[in-house]
């Protein structure tokens, strides 16, 4: 069986791409400290609980994409045609279910301890011969969780546009659950410091509807992209503005009297084809690998793209 040729980012956006595998190295090692930390401090307090499994969830986007990054630009062979693209977006739906089981367990966890009216303790830790209230190594451990997630995922935003990669799209939205559940976390502990006895609990449950929202969001792209949607952009899932630019290339040909085309994504890149009602065939197999090439051209991601010419166009039901 002949496959088609190897894939890869183009040259520019090569530094790009190792940027990203710099920044995931950095994170899997920051949320295995931050985890750690938390686990030392947490005591009783449920939003403490919670930012402790939340980061250990943490761990499952930067971990796919490192992965994913070692096997996607491999050589398609007899046994993978077309590529290991897909591997993407298998990394992008553990990513996604990944952010929607950590909105879910918060919920879970923090409505069960309001119905229940657990009343969780801080209490005093010696260090050093002093006695501290465990409270503020907590805070201090949720400041530690905060301040470099945040500067982590804002880093990574950008990265994941310019290589069109949702799996990091969707690390910056955890690296964000990961800064809420902390700035939550605090006024948390103040609250059971005062006696509130409930406010550890209600700023868990605030911070889990936003991250389920994310979750719930992804977790659907990445399944609809499974099962080859029309491709979407990596920030708002809104129609990818490429497919106009392909529309109006067909449309634009005087020799073509119809036309219809699909595009599906691979992973990071697209693939589709094209068919087409011949009106003027003359020199018609130099002018389908013009406009074949002319349309890959049109950007990166599209690294295949194929033009059939038919008598009639195939029956469609959209």
């Amino acid at each position: 069986m002949k496959t088609i040729s190897r894939f890869e980012y183009p040259e520019e956006l090569q530094p790009v791409f190792k940027k990203a595998k710099k920044l995931e190295w950095i994170t899997v090692a920051y949320l295995i400290s931050t985890a750690l930390v938390v686990y030392l401090t947490m005591g009783n307090s449920q939003a403490m609980k919670t930012a402790y499994f939340e980061d250990l969830l943490s761990l499952t986007p930067s971990v796919s994409f490192l992965i994913a990054s070692r096997i996607f630009h491999k050589k398609p062979n007899k046994d993978f045609p077309y590529g290991y693209h897909r591997v993407v977006s298998i990394a992008y739906l553990c990513s996604a279910l990944a952010l929607f089981s950590v909105g879910a367990f918060l919920i879970y966890d923090s409505s069960a301890t309001l119905i229940k009216q657990e009343h969780p303790t801080i209490g005093i830790k010696v260090i050093f011969g002093h006695e501290i209230w465990l409270g503020y190594l907590m805070m201090a451990a949720m400041v530690y969780s905060t301040v470099p997630a945040m500067v982590l995922g804002r880093l990574k935003l950008p990265l994941a546009k310019k290589l069109h990669e949702k799996n990091l799209y969707t690390d910056a939205d955890m690296n964000k659950a990961d800064w809420m559940t902390g700035a939550a976390a605090i006024p948390g502990i103040i609250g059971i410091g005062m006696g509130w006895w409930w406010a550890d609990s209600v700023a868990a449950l605030i911070i889990s509807l936003d991250i389920i929202k994310d979750g719930y969001t992804n977790l659907k792209q990445a399944v609809f992209a499974l099962m080859n949607q029309v491709p979407k952009n990596v920030d708002d899932q809104k129609t990818d503005p490429l497919l106009l630019e392909i529309e109006h290339k067909l449309t634009h040909q005087p020799w073509i009297k119809e036309h219809m085309f699909r595009l599906r994504e691979e992973g990071h890149i697209y693939q589709g084809e094209a068919f087409v009602v011949i009106q003027d065939e003359v020199n018609l197999t130099q002018r389908l690998e013009k406009l074949s090439e002319e349309i890959s051209d049109l950007n990166w991601r599209v690294q295949e793209f194929v033009i059939m010419p038919v008598r009639e166009l195939p029956r469609s039901n959209a």
